[in-house]
């Protein structure tokens, strides 16, 4: 079985070295098959040239010009990926990476699962490094994002998701978000399509700067799902 790890990256020069060879590192004394696939979201920084210049095996670099949002560049990586698992994550680590193989290991153990999702309120740990008030303000987010979206899971905000390689193709071949709120919509059509969904405890060991600003992309991400949800309620699905 192929495993690919997607890393979207938007001028991340100045951890993508260490994480590219961390990460190969990992996957080879790990797994047999596998691949890592970096896209660059209209990167200006040459992080994806770093990526190439360590010439290190089974990796892919692909990008475009301009940037178009963390949505779009995990929906790239993920059709051009060829893993029959295959899982995203974010380019500095952050939920570090022996959850690939806890990611791998909860496919193996639910055969019936066709995606896997971390989540930090399954762990004792899982917000441990957070401030109290970050802390509050995550969980008031993800809650009011899924009384919004209809969701019974417990993080969908996890920046660490992972399919089966049949559902990301049905899945991300109909996505259109590319901004933060790129998570809902692929839960969405997971859900539409009667998919099984699984989630898996996970903490987070390297706390960069979070990109989300609670209140501005609260109101953006609300906005985005009321067109999401009327849009794949229309959607016809051929089985």
């Amino acid at each position: 079985m192929k495993i690919s790890v997607c890393i979207p990256m938007y001028n991340e020069n100045r951890v993508i070295a260490e994480t590219a060879r961390t990460l190969s590192a990992y996957m080879q004394a790990n797994f047999e098959d596998y691949e890592i696939v970096f896209c660059s979201d209209g990167s200006t920084d040459g992080c994806d040239e770093t990526v190439r210049a360590l010439n290190l095996p089974s990796v892919k670099v692909i990008g475009y010009v301009q940037n178009q949002g963390k949505g779009h560049a995990v929906r790239t990586a993920m059709l051009a990926a060829e893993g029959d698992i295959r899982m995203f994550t974010d380019a500095d680590l952050a939920y570090g990476t022996d959850v690939i193989k806890q990611v791998a290991d909860a496919f193996a153990q639910k055969p019936e699962a066709d995606l896997v999702i971390g989540s930090r309120n399954l762990s004792k740990d899982g917000y441990e490094g957070y401030t109290f008030l970050r802390k509050l303000m995550s969980k008031v987010y993800i809650r009011v994002l899924c009384i919004a979206g209809g969701f019974r899971l417990s993080d969908s905000q996890c920046g660490c998701k992972a399919f089966r390689g049949t559902a990301a193709e049905k899945i991300f071949s109909r996505c259109e978000v590319n901004g933060f709120a790129f998570d809902f919509e692929a839960i969405l059509w997971a859900v539409k399509m009667k998919m099984h969904i699984a989630e898996i405890p996970v903490h987070v060991i390297n706390h960069g700067e979070s990109k989300v600003r609670i209140v501005r992309d609260t109101i953006r991400m609300l906005r985005d799902l009321r067109k999401m949800k009327k849009r794949i309620k229309k959607a016809t699905i051929d089985q």
